[in-house]
């Protein structure tokens, strides 16, 4: 059998396979961030892949980025999440949700309060996003005290309980793709010259604060993160000190023994093998665009011990089986990711008992 298909424990959870759906947003919720009716049926069509992380989820009103994203920091947000998980729950999935504050990816009309985003310094990251009246540059962040620093901390802490309370089985810290916790390691976002700035343990301090604070409030085995090594999209430049900080990041979140480190991989080998040493719990494993034919092939080797999957799982709800029986993929339609209805969601097709699986 392909080890990807072999049960694998992940903090406090035997989970059936080694396959992870990667988070995605899909910009469905409602305007005041709880999420949409369809998402039960999306995640629970997916429930047969060992772990479901869900799309980027705002912390607080200041963590919101993009139009129609959801939020787990109210009572409606948590009601409208419990839905969700017990529809995976039914199905015997797992589901963690991913805690996403886009920091200075962010406009002032996508948000609750239609205040300027929040960031590590005032360094806008020199592109656009789409807003409800269309394509906006996105402007200059507001730099955050120290104290204020402290209080997103805070954020992150009930953002973690909320999901809870919501039946989720855990949360994933997004510390990737050029987000607010990344805005904290690079220097092109991040000029600060308080404790949160200049040196590596400066600018790792944040994610580890954060990752503590969880892991203190939810229990470390049902506390992740996300990591993306070396990613530059959005103005993001981690320097030439980019790889020490993330050995010296990785040894420190080592020591809180969390549920899993999620590596969105940038084609850095050397470094990727040097955080499989440093990190002693699973490690997910995600390298964009792999083809078919290569799933399997980092558990198989060992690098990594769960691979994760986005499009390929968003555009078929039987991923699993059809892994199982080599059967083609549906292809996803990019027209359909963000916003909308049904369509692209949850009306891909799964084979049939008579389909031919073998085509």
């Amino acid at each position: 059998m392909n080890p990807i298909f072999t049960s694998v424990r992940v903090g406090r959870y035997a989970l059936p396979n080694r396959l992870v759906m990667a988070p995605m947003t899909r910009s469905r919720a409602g305007f005041d961030g709880t999420p949409g009716e369809l998402a039960m049926e999306y995640y629970a069509q997916r429930a047969e892949l060992g772990l479901i992380v869900t799309e980027g989820t705002q912390p607080s009103d200041d963590g919101q980025g993009y139009l129609t994203t959801p939020g787990i920091y109210t009572p409606a947000h948590v009601a409208g999440w419990r839905k969700i998980t017990s529809a995976v729950h039914d199905k015997g999935g797992h589901i963690f949700i991913q805690l996403m504050h886009a920091g200075r990816m962010s406009h002032p009309d996508n948000t609750p309060h239609h205040r300027q985003g929040v960031a590590p310094s005032a360094i806008a990251p020199g592109t656009a996003m789409f807003t409800a009246t269309g394509m906006q540059d996105i402007p200059a962040p507001r730099a955050l005290t120290t104290e204020e620093v402290r209080r997103t901390v805070a954020d992150f802490r009930h953002a973690a309980r909320s999901a809870i309370e919501a039946g989720a089985d855990g949360i994933e810290i997004h510390g990737a793709n050029a987000y607010l916790v990344q805005q904290f390691f690079a220097p092109s976002a991040n000029t600060r010259t308080d404790e949160y700035g200049g040196s590596i343990e400066n600018r790792a301090r944040f994610a580890i604060e954060v990752a503590t604070a969880i892991a203190e409030e939810i229990g470390a085995d049902r506390t992740a993160i996300r990591l993306s090594p070396g990613t530059t999209m959005w103005g993001i430049d981690e320097g030439a000190e980019g790889a020490d900080l993330y050995r010296h990041l990785v040894a420190e979140l080592d020591n809180l023994g969390l549920a899993y480190m999620h590596i969105m991989h940038q084609g850095d080998e050397p470094l990727l093998a040097n955080i499989r040493k440093l990190w002693h719990q699973p490690l997910i494993l995600n390298r964009p665009g792999r083809p078919h034919d290569q799933i399997g092939v980092d558990v198989t080797s060992g690098l990594a011990d769960l691979e994760a999957y986005g499009q390929m799982v968003l555009a078929n709800p039987d991923f699993v089986v059809r892994l199982k029986a080599n059967a083609a993929m549906n292809e996803a339609d990019h027209n359909t990711f963000f916003g909308g209805t049904a369509q692209g969601y949850i009306d891909y097709p799964v084979l049939s008992a008579r389909t031919d699986i073998s085509s």
